[in-house]
């Protein structure tokens, strides 16, 4: 493998993890009792999608040129749609829980965390497309790789991606004991704000 793969697939790896990144942070928030199991579940998730993607676009490349270049218009939009309905749903239950909690007095330490904070399989997959979607692309620029370029390229991208996550679940999980409460209301919002940035990105830029 040369250094300039290494080096190129790592970067990519970086760059293409951000929104990852981010999405880990809302999830480390909203669930701030996450066992280290269900971390590198989801990190996993994420840099699975991670890897495929480059993967399939590598594939496609030549078959699907012409289907990419109607496609990749509706990418920055399929992010929005996904994550508006992802954070909506966590932010519509963080105040939820805040009202009943000032109604109620203090919630209790060790209280589990709602719904909308366990993530289930569906929303995690959608949390998976929405942060990797934009990864397609990769998969046009890598044309010229033979196969175990690519596929060796689109593995870095992916562990890249799983330590990054890794990181955003740990700093999100800090984060939430320090915000209680409050945190699927941050979360929320941060996945919301995510999405927004990925569709300003791709329609305006």
């Amino acid at each position: 493998m040369s250094t300039e793969l290494l080096i190129t697939s790592v970067l990519l790896g970086i760059g293409l993890a951000m929104d990852a990144f981010s999405v880990s942070v809302a999830n480390g928030l909203a669930d701030s009792g996450m066992k280290a199991g269900r971390m590198f579940s989801i990190a996993g998730t994420f840099a699975g999608f991670q890897f495929m993607m480059p993967m399939i676009g590598w594939l496609l490349v030549t078959e699907a040129a012409r289907l990419f270049t109607w496609f990749s218009p509706l990418i920055p939009w399929i992010a929005l749609v996904l994550l508006l309905i992802i954070g909506g749903g966590l932010l519509k239950d963080g105040i939820e829980e805040l009202r009943a909690s000032k109604a109620g007095g203090d919630v209790a330490e060790d209280k589990e965390p709602s719904d909308a904070a366990k993530l289930g399989f569906g929303a995690l997959m959608m949390q998976g497309v929405a942060t990797s979607i934009d990864a397609l692309s990769v998969g046009f620029t890598t044309a010229a790789y033979n196969t175990m370029q690519a596929l060796v390229s689109s593995l870095i991208i992916g562990v890249v991606t799983l330590f990054i996550c890794l990181a955003g679940l740990r700093i999100g999980r800090r984060l939430g004991e320090l915000l209680a409460g409050r945190a699927s209301i941050l979360g929320g919002l941060i996945l919301i704000g995510i999405g927004l940035e990925i569709w300003i990105k791709g329609v305006f830029f």
